[in-house]
Order: structure tokens, then sequence, then C-alpha cells
């Protein structure tokens, strides 16, 4: 089997490390940041021997594949130098910063016929997986209407040690909307499978804060799916309070799935049946249905788990290299990852616009001219 080499950008991709380094056949060979203190760090902890501080330059090396894991306005112009370059790439959240940048970068996928993986973690959380498969199995009945939140107070990220403004001031809470909606939106969809989101509404309260960034302090997206799902979508990275990255709801006509909302608190689901009709329905443990986990996630070793979010972070880059032995297109394609994006990138626009209602384009293979526009309802 050939040897797969990989170069990564930004040293936030040492997040994939151990899962590569898991796998047969493929190994690090490169990497490259423009901190070179930071560049040194973290190649000198991987022993990578290949150092770049110019992103073009790794591209020259004998690298087949990069991992993007740099600041998201630098994502689309590398991902594009990656491509024509003939490197397979996988890129972090979200995929770009502007509506143009979504269409040139599907149309160089397209063009170069590389693999393009779009680096949504969130999606590899077993617990996804889980509802997932009990979506598949009829359990939930018919889903209608789910809820993802991001709920990360980032205040400490906008300045670097140094002393120098972080790119978080400008091309994250720097303007309004829903500007990272991905970990939210790319889980929720897994429980809708072929739909799209089609449409988006986005409101706020406003900034109530004193950091001098546009950002309000929590914005909320209302997302209608093709076939009529209706999807919650909060972030709020500006808001004094804890952490809750990881917070989901589903609502079937059978069933309701809710993820623990606070450290001590569990996974649950509840069902109607005989011992729960509809109107005394209780609360289950998630863990109670662990026969639908799926098998890699019930069975990860040690060192899968190791690698991140419960083995997530080994079974998205696991995804990534077989995807390259077979060079088949991964299901978290550059399709979905523009989809999800665009979400983001349209709640800009639908929140200074007191919640208009804002169209998501069809991305997909070969769209035409006229459907790579921005339309408001």
């Amino acid at each position: 089997m050939k040897k797969i080499k990989i170069g990564i950008a930004g040293t936030r991709g040492m997040s994939t490390v151990m899962g590569l380094n898991a796998i047969e056949d493929v190994e690090i060979t490169a990497m490259c940041d423009l901190d070179e203190q930071h560049l040194n760090e973290a190649a000198d902890k991987i022993g990578v021997k290949n150092r770049y501080r110019i992103f073009d330059d790794m591209l020259e090396s004998d690298i087949d594949a990069v991992i993007i894991a740099t600041p998201m306005q630098c994502h689309v112009p590398q991902a594009i130098a990656a491509l024509e370059a003939g490197k397979h790439v996988m890129c972090e959240v979200t995929a770009g910063v502007t509506m143009d940048e979504l269409w040139w970068l599907c149309e160089t996928v397209e063009k170069y016929k590389k693999i393009y993986m779009y680096a949504e973690n969130y999606i590899y959380d077993a617990r996804v997986q889980q509802v997932k498969n009990m979506v598949k199995s009829g359990v939930f009945g018919e889903p209608y209407y789910a809820e993802g939140m991001y709920l990360h107070n980032i205040g400490n990220l906008f300045v670097y040690p140094n002393g120098k403004t972080s790119w978080r001031s400008f091309w994250q809470c720097g303007k309004r909307g829903n500007f990272y909606p991905t970990h939210s939106v790319g889980p929720v969809m897994q429980w809708f499978p072929g739909d799209r989101i089609t449409e988006i509404s986005t409101f706020s309260p406003g900034v109530y804060n004193d950091l001098g960034l546009k950002q309000d302090s929590g914005t909320t997206t209302m997302c209608r799916t093709e076939k009529g799902k209706l999807l919650n979508i909060r972030v709020d990275c500006m808001s004094p309070r804890p952490h809750n990255m990881d917070f989901y709801q589903l609502q079937g006509t059978l069933g309701h799935f809710q993820s623990r909302s606070h450290g001590d608190d569990y996974d649950r689901v509840s069902f109607i049946g005989e011992d729960s009709p509809i109107h005394s329905m209780k609360w289950k443990k998630l863990e109670e249905y662990n026969m639908y986990m799926p098998e890699r996630f019930l069975n990860a070793t040690e060192e899968q788990k190791k690698a991140g979010h419960n083995g997530g972070d080994f079974f998205i880059v696991e995804d990534f290299i077989n995807a390259i032995r077979t060079n088949t297109q991964p299901e978290l394609d550059v399709y979905k990852a523009c989809e999800w994006t665009a979400v983001g990138l349209l709640s800009e626009l639908s929140v200074t616009n007191n919640g208009k209602t804002m169209y998501v384009p069809h991305f997909r293979p070969g769209a035409p001219l006229e459907d790579k526009k921005i339309i408001l309802k």
C-alpha cells in the first residue's frame, strides 16, 4: 500500500496528529505556519523536519494531501492553491468567508477532481452518530424539528499574547450574524438525511458587552429545509456564561432526544410507548440505547479515543484517508461544507435586515451561473 504523505498548515492542525499517526502507511512529512516559534514547537513535538512559513513552498514538496487549520479567511485561497497543485484537502471550519468564495471552492474541486473533505468533527460525536442510527431505525418516528447550540465565550481570544489584535476580532466577532454555525448545523443535519437547508432568518438581541466589537450577544438562526423541517441554530460567543459548545435536541413524531446541558447532566431520550403514554412521557438515559451506537464508536480503542472527541478526531481523519485511497468524495464533501457555511454568511445579511428571510443556494455539481446568487425572500 502506497504511503500517503500529509502536510499540515497551521499549528491548530495538531488535533489531527494522533489520528494520522494511528493509521498505517500515513506519514506527516511537512508543517507550515507563519509563526516560526509555534511552527518549531509543534514540529519538534511530532518530529517533522520539513518546515515552511510560506504555504506555497510546502505545496511544492512531495506531500499528497494537506490539512488546512489556519484562520478561516485563509481557507479558500489555500484550498484552491492546494487543489491546483494536485493535493487532496481536508479543511477546518468554516469553508470560507464570502459567498463568492464558496462558489470558487466548488468550481475548483470540480475542475481538479481531487478529494476535498470538510473537517466538521462535531458530526463525529458518538452521540450524534448514535441518534443518526436511531433516526434511521425509526424510533423517533418522523423528525421535524432540531436545535443546535454553540455557546462559547471567546473574549480571551481577541488579542494575541504579544498584544497584537487577533484575526478573530475581525473575521469572527468583527461582524454580525451567526459567524460559526457548522458545529451546530452539521450534527443536526445528520438527522435529516437527503434533505438540505433552503432558507434562513436570523435574529439577535443586540450587543450587550463593552468589547467594542460588532458581534451580537447571541444570534438565533431559524432554518427551513427543502422537506419543510425546522432547525434552530444558536451561537453565542460574547455573553458571560459557562461553555456549552455541543447542545442538541431532536423532536420526532414518536420521541425526543436532548443532550446534556451541563457537566453533571446526562444525554436523554423519551419515547411514546405502553409504559410511557404521550401525556406522561419519562426520560431515559441515551446510554440505555447503545445498541444503536455505530460499531466503530462502540469498539473504539484507547488509542483512537485519545485522538479526541471520544474517537471522533480519529474517525474523521480515517474517513479522509479512505477517501484518498478509494478516490471517492467523502460524505462531508464540498457541497455540504458550502451549504452549512452559507447559513452563517447569509445570516449576516438577515440579521442586519431585521430578520429578512434569505434563500440558501443549492450547492451541487455543475450548478449554473444563474443559481449562484443571493436572493432575499
